[in-house]
């Protein structure tokens, strides 16, 4: 097995960043997402996406969405709502993509075993299909791939230099790697885990973040360990936030140190928040205090 370096982030990294232009060239994002079921977590991720980037263009499959999507214009009035038949041509415009943050897999929870085998209902198979349908059609892009897109995917449609954050279920289903939960989270602090990640970047010529406690990021050619946080992160929704975030440094930046900064900066907001209010936080008050984080670091 290759062994690939493992270093811990160094938040002077972020000095790395694009800094904002004065001209309106400061990257433009397109965010695919929702569903009946779950329409708050694309919303989170362009919550996040819009601290950083010009503009942010927001469509879903799932009509009900669009209905919150004009409701919300009126308190936040940082992005575009598409129309899904035109999302293509913004796809195009855009310098990089968002798919998957409350997209469906199933309309009930199943085992793990039954995910990993890829056992869909209606609702996972129209997640498939889109996500296949535009993976394929614009591999060119940026693509930072989350939620029900990275539990319905294929691997094999991974497209080269794209940005996956799975959490530790999403990264069994999508690689196929049965492993006991219990066993998998104990391994966390294993270095077998880490190059199980790093394998599969450099399998499929991408960056990987496995979320958790320890944020394992890895390109095909390194791979870095993300500290800090607290177990408020485990609430619905922190997740997207980290996705959104992403997809609007990666408009700009690097992949590697797009999602390397992100999850960073996730994280300490996360430990800002803790010195407040100890755990007692949502995933709004996340993208809120990312802002000060971004001021902070990002001037």
């Amino acid at each position: 097995m290759i062994t690939v370096f493992m270093r811990i982030f160094d938040p002077s990294e972020l000095d790395k960043l694009q800094k904002r232009l004065e001209t309106p060239d400061n990257g433009q994002v397109t965010i695919i997402g929702g569903s009946d079921l779950f329409h708050g977590a694309p919303i989170l991720s362009l919550k996040a996406c819009s601290r950083v980037v010009d503009m942010v263009y927001f469509s879903s499959p799932e009509p009900s969405v669009g209905k919150v999507a004009e409701n919300l214009k009126s308190r936040l009035s940082s992005f575009i709502w598409v129309p899904w038949e035109e999302v293509g041509e913004y796809i195009k415009k855009s310098d990089a993509v968002l798919i998957g943050p409350g997209m469906k897999r199933y309309r009930s929870e199943k085992d793990t075993d039954r995910d990993i085998e890829g056992i869909f209902d209606k609702d996972g198979t129209q997640t498939k299909f889109i996500t296949e349908k535009f993976l394929r059609e614009f591999p060119e892009k940026k693509w930072v791939v989350d939620g029900g897109a990275l539990q319905t995917m294929d691997a094999r449609w991974i497209p080269e230099g794209a940005i996956l954050t799975p959490n530790y279920k999403e990264f069994q289903i999508l690689f196929k790697i049965k492993i006991q939960n219990a066993k998998f989270k104990i391994a966390v602090q294993n270095s077998k885990l880490r190059e199980l990640v790093s394998k599969k970047a450099r399998e499929h010529k991408c960056v990987i973040v496995l979320k958790g406690p320890v944020t394992y990021v890895c390109s095909p050619e390194e791979c870095v360990e993300v500290h800090g946080g607290n177990n408020g992160l485990t609430k619905g929704g922190t997740g997207d936030v980290l996705a959104g975030l992403t997809v609007g440094l990666a408009a700009k930046n690097e992949p590697f140190l797009s999602a390397c900064c992100a999850a960073w900066i996730v994280k300490k907001a996360a430990d800002y928040l803790y010195e407040r209010v100890g755990t007692v936080y949502n995933s709004d008050d996340l993208t809120e205090e990312i802002r000060l984080v971004l001021g902070k670091y990002l001037k």
